[in-house]
């Protein structure tokens, strides 16, 4: 999917969120266990309820890997579910020499036909370099994340007084462009966002933290947003696990609609 293509989605649908689907099989509703498949069952009502009301969909992988073989199954069928018109990213956060990024790289854009990979950037350029090789695929390089420990490192300031992740996102524009690559900003961190703008005015964000961790969507919209919205937000557990019952799939439609609708008023 190209750059323009995303941004066409968020103007015909009047919202930029991104659901996450972060399918604990301990918190799937116990309902859903007479099925072959829960997690599957559980990811295709999530994803029929609130398919009208996003442009993304981001299954984090440690929630499918954890359950063996049955977990990769669920995935691949999860995403194959996922409508066409959809952005599609697998929160894998891989990253590695560059002949096993390589293999990466093919296993999420070739085997899977995911859009998106999220990747670690730690190993620097040629361990990101593979995933840049596949036209009309993107790189969400992580930045700066929303959880307490990112002040552990990404904040870490350097000898010119520049955090790390400042200097981690003005490297990586050196190896991709706004077509290709994408960057992990956290929104709980909103007070940053103003100079994010300002290091990558052009690159897409993906921005966690918006939901059960409690970031601010306005705050972030407001320092977030370029000429093309610029802005994947993501809600995850907020959404999907909203009900616990049979009505599951209507509560999460109902926290994905509250969500869009502000962002239907920020978009203008």
């Amino acid at each position: 999917m190209t750059r323009q293509e995303l941004y066409q989605q968020i103007q015909s649908k009047g919202s930029y969120l991104c659901v996450g689907l972060d399918a604990d099989y301990s918190r799937i509703p116990r309902h859903l266990l007479k099925y072959e498949d829960p997690v599957y069952e559980f990811n295709r009502q999530i994803i029929d309820a609130t398919k009208g009301l996003c442009v993304a969909y981001k299954p984090n992988l440690a929630f499918y890997e954890a359950q063996g073989a049955k977990g990769w199954a669920s995935l691949q069928k999860t995403l194959a579910y996922i409508p066409e018109e959809h952005f599609t990213i697998a929160d894998a956060k891989r990253g590695d020499i560059g002949n096993t990024s390589r293999l990466y790289a093919r296993a999420f854009f070739e085997t899977m036909d995911f859009d998106a990979v999220t990747v670690a950037p730690y190993m620097g350029e040629d361990s990101v370099a593979p995933f840049l090789g596949f036209d009309g695929k993107w790189v969400i390089l992580l930045a700066l994340t929303s959880n307490q420990g990112s002040r552990d490192f990404q904040m870490d300031k350097q000898e010119n007084g520049q955090p790390l992740y400042e200097k981690v996102m003005r490297r990586a524009q050196q190896w991709g462009s706004p077509d290709q690559l994408m960057f992990v900003v956290g929104a709980t961190h909103p007070e940053q966002f103003e100079e994010v703008r300002r290091i990558a005015p052009d690159n897409f964000l993906l921005v966690p933290g918006v939901g059960a961790q409690g970031g601010d969507l306005q705050s972030v919209s407001r320092y977030g947003f370029n000429d093309h919205c610029g802005l994947l937000v993501n809600s995850s557990r907020g959404i999907i696990f909203a009900g616990d019952g049979e009505d599951f799939a209507e509560k999460a439609r109902a926290a994905a609609m509250e969500v869009r609708e502000e962002m239907v008023q920020l978009l203008g």
